[in-house]
């Protein structure tokens, strides 16, 4: 008999994800430099991959949510970088989930979340998409590389114990 799973908030997941979300957030926040236009690098890409991959899809998008609702609340983002950070997520998210403990889709969970982020971009911005998906090519690289490495990492964190089996 297939049960849907019922998910307990405590105190500890709640506080976990806090300070999940306060991180997300920091770490979107850095982005480190390219020579080229468009083409800087968040760290947050990366440890939202294996948050994911930790936490479980729907715990995530949570995080997600509450993360791009602080931002808009402090006036660091707005409803379009909303939009595109969330098509990040469910891309990357999905991903993750639909391919539960494979190494080789935590690391292109990235670069396909960045893409289609920047598909729907182009959309909202009426530019051409290559120009952007090139600029992006970069940061898909370092996300992919990041993630190897911070994912075994990470999952040594309490909390983060689903890394290798997602439900």
């Amino acid at each position: 008999m297939n049960r849907e799973r019922t998910v307990s908030i405590t105190p500890r997941t709640l506080a976990l994800d806090g300070m999940f979300t306060a991180l997300l957030i920091l770490l979107g926040m850095i982005k480190l430099p390219s020579i080229l236009p468009g083409a800087e690098f968040q760290l947050s890409a990366p440890y939202a991959v294996c948050l994911v991959a930790g936490v479980g899809f729907w715990r995530y998008l949570g995080i997600g949510v509450c993360a791009s609702l602080v931002q808009l609340m402090m006036g660091t983002h707005t409803l379009w970088n909303v939009l595109v950070a969330m098509v990040f997520r469910v891309a990357a998210g999905l991903v993750v989930s639909l391919l539960p403990g494979k190494k080789w889709a935590m690391v292109l969970a990235g670069p396909v979340g960045t893409g289609c982020a920047r598909v729907v971009l182009a959309g909202v911005l009426g530019v051409p998409v290559l120009p952007l998906l090139g600029a992006a090519v970069p940061g898909m690289v370092f996300t992919g590389v990041c993630v190897a490495l911070l994912e075994p990492v990470l999952r040594r964190i309490p909390g983060m114990e689903r890394c290798t089996r997602e439900g």
